[in-house]
């Protein structure tokens, strides 16, 4: 059913949940719980596939990276999310990824909820890739190899042990910090860590592997002779045009799952591939429409890019929650009218001022 929004308490009001809101709602309700949580929504909406007016994302490239706008609805709710992506911001002490996004009634147009996204976005990008794996990898998989240790690397950990079932993690980036970081992270966990000083030592033994890496560039992160048969990858890190991570050898290796094909032939690790070379939404597998992994020895890959509906899901459980907690702040994001055909009583109080002294060009000497 679509998720139908209830009134607040002024129409006009607009819940503002900031990053320290989020991070203490986080907090307060448990990560596993919130992973979970996002993860039942995702599913859920995707089931309701047909129900969303859907599109890629308009993006806005530059050198350093991509701002992206990524708006979707069904015929309840809209929803946008403002992300952008710069691998060369650590350096200036700055995030590789910083959104916001509005949920509003499509009924009225009133937006509703303002949130903080970066941190949502970690989670929901972990929720989704727990989601796929879940319907792609092999029910036993207790291994996962996780090439790229940054910012979304805690995130992907927690939600393949909480949602998938793995136990221990292989852990391989190539800044030594970047891993030293994650296995600090994960100390307290009650995950198995090792870490790897190569991608291929990795991905050795591993029965998921994970790679989410930054930087923009063509890469090779991982080749089909590190991939044995029977393993699902999760591929995160290409997410805009002329970002890759898996070599195309390893496109060919078994199936390829993807969010939104109209997207990721753009975006993903398909770019590398022909226009007709074949995938499978991941929608269909989930509605039962089409199968997932067919063998146990079938190498599956999920070409993940993040598409607007994951973020409609974590917009609705923040909300949802941020609501039943009592967290968020109520803001005039826009105007409360007494009159709404009278947009103009917010300044008339303008008119009694003294006007401005009128300003003319200094006027130009006309040439002899």
């Amino acid at each position: 059913m679509p998720h139908r929004l209830t009134p607040a308490t002024r129409p006009s009001t607009t819940l503002y949940l900031s990053a320290p809101e989020a991070a203490r709602l986080i907090v307060a309700r448990g990560l596993p719980a919130c992973l979970q949580g996002i993860a039942d929504c995702i599913a859920a909406d995707f089931l309701r596939w047909g129900d969303f007016d859907k599109s890629a994302r308009v993006a806005s490239y530059s050198p350093g990276g991509a701002i992206e706008l990524m708006p979707i609805a069904d015929d309840a709710t809209y929803t946008f999310k403002y992300v952008n992506g710069h691998p060369g911001n650590t350096r200036l002490g700055l995030s590789t990824v910083m959104a916001f996004g509005v949920l509003a009634d499509v009924t009225t147009g009133t937006p509703r909820f303002l949130s903080e996204l970066t941190l949502t976005t970690a989670l929901r990008t972990a929720a989704m890739s727990a989601v796929a794996a879940r319907a792609l990898a092999r029910p036993d998989s207790r291994v996962m190899a996780l090439i790229g240790n940054g910012a979304q690397s805690e995130f992907q950990a927690l939600a393949f042990q909480h949602l998938v079932g793995i136990r221990e993690l292989r852990l391989f980036d190539t800044d030594p910090r970047a891993t030293a970081k994650l296995r600090d992270n994960l100390q307290d966990s009650g995950l198995a860590v090792v870490v790897c000083q190569s991608a291929a030592e990795a991905a050795r033994g591993a029965d998921i592997i994970t790679t989410i890496t930054a930087d923009k560039t063509r890469a090779a992160v991982l080749r089909a002779d590190m991939v044995a048969p029977g393993t699902h990858i999760n591929a995160v890190g290409g997410d805009c045009p002329g970002k890759t991570e898996l070599e195309a050898a390893v496109l060919t290796l078994g199936r390829v799952f993807v969010e939104y094909t109209p997207q990721t032939r753009v975006e993903g690790e398909i770019q590398q591939m022909p226009a007709d070379f074949p995938v499978t939404e991941l929608w269909r597998v989930l509605a039962g429409h089409q199968a997932g992994r067919k063998t146990r020895d079938q190498v599956t890959v999920f070409d993940s890019v993040g598409f607007a509906l994951e973020d409609f899901s974590a917009l609705r459980y923040m909300y949802d929650a941020a609501r039943e907690i009592g967290m968020g702040t109520r803001i005039e994001l826009v105007p409360d009218l007494d009159d709404p055909r009278d947009l103009f009583a917010l300044v008339r109080p303008a008119l009694r001022q003294p006007a401005a002294p009128a300003h003319h060009p200094t006027a130009q000497a006309e040439p002899a």
